[in-house]
C-alpha cells in the first residue's frame, strides 16, 4: 500500500463511526499507514442521513474486501470535496471531479450507483403559484452548494443561459435546501430527479418540476490514482458484487429504505465514458460555473 507523508493531522472535521456517533475528531494524515483509506461521498443528504446510508455499506465492502474504509464527510458537499482536493481521501462517491481542471487529477471510476438516470431540476412546491421560469426573476432560490454539479451548475446554467437573474443561496446539502423551500424562505431550489422523488417520499411533501435537463448517470465510484492495485481490485469486487450476495442484499436494501430509492438499488461496474455528458457540459457551461 502506497504511503502518505505523515503529518501531525488534518483539519477538524466531523468523522462518523458505526452506530451514528458523530464528534469532532482530528484524524492523522498517515491514516493509510494503519490500512485504512478514506471513503468520501457526497453529502446528498443531511449529514445524518448521509452517515447512516454509508456506514452500513462502507462496513460491509470493509470486512468483504479485506482493506478497511473509513467514512469521512464534511460539513457541507463543498468541504466533503475540499478533503478530495486536498489528497485527504482515497475513494469518493461523486460527480464532482470531471470539469477539466480536475480531470487530470487521475481519478479513476470504477463503478457506478444502478439507478435510472438522473436529471437536474428547477423545482417549487406543488401548490405554488409560481408555474414558469421567468417567474423566478430576482428571487430567491435554494441550491445545495457550489460543489453540486447536477442540482446547482446545470440548473443554475439554465437560468443563466435564459437570463433569469436569482438570488442565490447555498443550504450546505440538498435536505437544507428543501427545508428552506418547505418553510417558504425561498421560491424554488435546484435539485434533481432522484433526491427530489426521495425528499418528497421522506417528507410528504409534493413539488412540481418548472425544468429538468437530459439525462445523466448516476454519481460514480471513483479511486485515487495512488490507491494500490490490489487494494482496489478487492474493494471495486466488494462494492460490485453486493447487489449478488444475500448480505449484500440485505444491507442495501436496508439503506435504500432510508432514502427512498428501489430496495434493489445496488453498483454496478463503471467508466470515466459514463460521464461524457458531464464533461460535454463544462464544454458549454458558463464561466463562473466550469
Amino acid at each position: 500500500m502506497n504511503r502518505l507523508k505523515p503529518k501531525k493531522c488534518l483539519m477538524p472535521i466531523l468523522s462518523f463511526g458505526v452506530g451514528l456517533a458523530g464528534l469532532l475528531a482530528c484524524v492523522p494524515v498517515s491514516a493509510q499507514e494503519s490500512g485504512v483509506y478514506r471513503f468520501s461521498p457526497v453529502n446528498q443528504y443531511g449529514i445524518e442521513l448521509t452517515a447512516s446510508y454509508w456506514n452500513p455499506i462502507v462496513d460491509y465492502v470493509s470486512t468483504k474486501s479485506g482493506v478497511k474504509l473509513q467514512l469521512k464527510i464534511g460539513r457541507t458537499s463543498a468541504d466533503t470535496t475540499a478533503y478530495v482536493l486536498a489528497n485527504e481521501v482515497e475513494f469518493v462517491f461523486s460527480n464532482h471531479l470531471f470539469s477539466p481542471d480536475r480531470d487530470h487529477l487521475g481519478w479513476k471510476v470504477f463503478g457506478r450507483r444502478d439507478t435510472q438516470p438522473i436529471r437536474s431540476q428547477i423545482v417549487v412546491l406543488a401548490d405554488s403559484p409560481i408555474t414558469r421560469l421567468e417567474q423566478l426573476a430576482n428571487q430567491t432560490m435554494a441550491f445545495p452548494g457550489p460543489e453540486a454539479t447536477v442540482a446547482y451548475k446545470f440548473s443554475y446554467a439554465n437560468l443563466l443561459n435564459q437570463k433569469i437573474p436569482v438570488q442565490v443561496v447555498f443550504a450546505g446539502n440538498m435536505d437544507g435546501a428543501f427545508a428552506q423551500l418547505a418553510s417558504g424562505k425561498v421560491k424554488a431550489v435546484g435539485t434533481h430527479t432522484q433526491l427530489s422523488s426521495g425528499w418528497s417520499k421522506r417528507e410528504g411533501k409534493a413539488v412540481r418540476a418548472l425544468w429538468e435537463s437530459e439525462p445523466l448517470n448516476d454519481l460514480a465510484l471513483m479511486a485515487a490514482k495512488h490507491v494500490a492495485a490490489k487494494d482496489l481490485a478487492a474493494v471495486s469486487k466488494a462494492f460490485l458484487e453486493m447487489g449478488r450476495d444475500p448480505q449484500g442484499q440485505k444491507v442495501l436494501a436496508g439503506v435504500s429504505e432510508l432514502v427512498k430509492l428501489p430496495p434493489t438499488t445496488s453498483f454496478v461496474p463503471s467508466t470515466g465514458a459514463d460521464y461524457t455528458a458531464y464533461r460535454n457540459f463544462y464544454q458549454t457551461a458558463p464561466a463562473s460555473l466550469r
